[in-house]
């Protein structure tokens, strides 16, 4: 009788564990059916990690991130074009990013915790709130380094111009020549927008300022002005690109000079934190030996 009903037991088991296999199966299936085709063939390769989660990641973008309000979607399209990664993935996606990676991060916390034996809520809440925020993090911290980049790129790309254009050339072809010749990097990028967007039937004048808009930098928004009110009153172009390349190199100079003079604070900290103690132990290990042996 015990014997029957244990094999009972064990049939019932492998049924309900089979049973959870289809289900799961099946509720796969129907959420990937439901996500609409992906075409990625004008956006940016994803790096590997995210790639690896992409699946989950659209899973949540498309269920969470597209019900979310339009004004907190606009604030994450306005982070991704500052920070140049609009054609990797749309605001939807970023949220779906920021609760995968929250899961992930749940997920390792309540691992450690629990092998440690300090398996506890309020912690495991923390470790998933550092998640959410990781990937917004990661992008604020690329989009600084990125108007940084701009901003110290701007005064050689307005030589380039200035130089074409005091040749002869207008000013789409300066753009042109400054594209071909200038270095690689995030400005560049921008100038090949702005490219694109005159090839597409958008003038000049409204391209400079879309690029402004989408960057929102003092420097560039200043060149931009600059250049369009030259054109627009007839003045030289030229000259007005030199005054600006001659004020951005200067405000270059002087962001140097002030990094310069800022470092000597910065290193206050570390020096009493860290090598004035290890001075002191140092100093202080041979007298106090000394002292002890002649006890």
């Amino acid at each position: 009788m015990f014997e029957s009903n244990l094999e009972l037991l064990q049939w019932l088991a492998i049924l309900a564990v089979s049973f959870s296999i289809l289900a799961i199966s099946y509720s796969i299936y129907a959420i990937r059916s439901e996500l609409p085709g992906e075409d990625r063939t004008y956006k940016d390769p994803l790096p590997r990690l995210i790639r690896m989660v992409w699946p989950l990641v659209r899973v949540f973008a498309h269920n969470f991130g597209e019900r979310l309000p339009a004004d907190f979607l606009e604030k994450y399209q306005k982070l991704l074009r500052k920070s140049g990664l609009d054609y990797l993935f749309s605001p939807s996606e970023l949220f779906g990013l920021q609760i995968v990676s929250a899961l992930i991060t749940l997920g390792m916390s309540d691992f450690i915790l629990s092998s440690l034996d300090l398996r506890d809520f309020l912690l495991e809440s923390i470790g998933a709130g550092l998640g959410f925020a990781m990937p917004l993090s990661s992008i604020t911290s690329k989009r600084k380094k990125r108007e940084l980049q701009l901003t110290r790129e701007l005064p050689v790309y307005l030589d380039f111009l200035t130089m074409a254009v005091q040749a002869g050339m207008n000013m789409s072809g300066a753009i042109a020549q400054a594209v071909s010749k200038g270095p690689e990097g995030a400005l560049r990028y921008e100038f090949q927008k702005v490219q694109r967007d005159m090839k597409a039937g958008m003038s000049r004048s409204n391209a400079l300022r879309e690029m402004a808009d989408r960057l929102e930098i003092r420097d560039i928004t200043g060149f931009v002005t600059a250049v369009v009110q030259a054109e627009k009153t007839g003045a030289s172009v030229g000259i007005s690109l030199k005054a600006q390349a001659d004020q951005r190199r200067s405000e270059r100079f002087q962001r140097a000079e002030k990094a310069a003079m800022e470092a000597p604070v910065k290193l206050i900290f570390p020096l009493v934190a860290f090598i004035f103690p290890l001075t002191f132990v140092f100093i202080a290990f041979p007298i106090v030996m000394k002292f002890m042996y002649e006890i």
